[in-house]
C-alpha cells in the first residue's frame, strides 16, 4: 500500500525547506556556491581589465604614435567596351518605367492590342508595336498618345495588314519620345 501525506500546515517557507530534502538542499547549496565562484570570477576580470586600460592609456602617452596615413591605391583604367556596357546597365536601370507603362495605359482603348514595349533609353525613346481593328483606331490611338504630357513626340513609323489573320488586323509600330521627368 503506498504511503498517504497529509498535511495541514499553511504553504509557508519553512514548510517547503523541510519538504526539500537532502538533495534539494545540496543541490540549492551548490548552485549558490556556483553563483558565488562566477561573481568572484567576474570581479578579479573586471579588475585585471581596470588595470589594463590604465596601463595602455600610460603606454599611449609615453609613446608617440605615428599619424596613420590614407594612401588610395590606384584606380584601374576602365577600357571603353567595359565603360559603355555600365553605361548602359545604368541607362537601363534608371528608365522611368511606371511612368511609361502608366501613360501607355492610359492612351491605350480596348480596340487596341499591345504587342511589344522596346525602350530605347539613349534616344530617350519608346518603340510600341501594337495591332488595331481599323485604320481609324491606329490613328485615334497615335493622337491620344500625343496628348500624353509624357512624351514629347509620336511617330507612326510603318504599318501592315495582317493577310493571315481571319480578322484581318492593322499591325502598326510607332516611335514615342519621352521628356525628362
Amino acid at each position: 500500500m503506498k504511503r498517504v501525506r497529509i498535511d495541514f500546515a499553511p504553504p509557508s517557507l519553512a514548510r517547503a525547506w523541510h519538504r526539500t530534502g537532502p538533495p534539494g538542499i545540496c543541490l540549492a547549496a551548490l548552485a549558490l556556491l556556483l553563483c558565488a565562484a562566477a561573481g568572484a570570477t567576474g570581479w578579479q576580470m573586471l579588475a585585471r581589465q581596470r588595470a589594463l586600460a590604465s596601463q595602455l592609456a600610460l603606454v599611449r602617452a609615453h609613446v608617440a604614435v605615428p599619424a596613420v596615413l590614407a594612401v588610395s591605391a590606384p584606380q584601374p583604367a576602365i577600357g571603353a567596351a567595359q565603360a559603355d556596357a555600365v553605361n548602359t546597365a545604368v541607362l537601363q536601370l534608371n528608365l522611368p518605367w511606371r511612368d511609361l507603362h502608366d501613360a501607355v495605359a492610359a492612351a491605350t482603348p480596348a480596340a487596341i492590342a499591345l504587342l511589344a514595349l522596346e525602350p530605347d533609353p539613349r534616344r530617350r525613346s519608346i518603340k510600341i508595336t501594337a495591332e488595331a481593328k481599323t485604320s481609324d483606331d491606329m490613328i485615334a490611338y497615335v493622337e491620344q498618345l500625343k496628348q500624353q504630357p509624357l512624351f514629347a513626340d509620336v511617330a507612326l513609323l510603318r504599318h501592315e495588314i495582317n493577310a493571315t489573320d481571319p480578322n484581318r488586323p492593322i499591325r502598326f509600330q510607332l516611335d514615342a519620345e519621352w521628356s525628362a521627368p
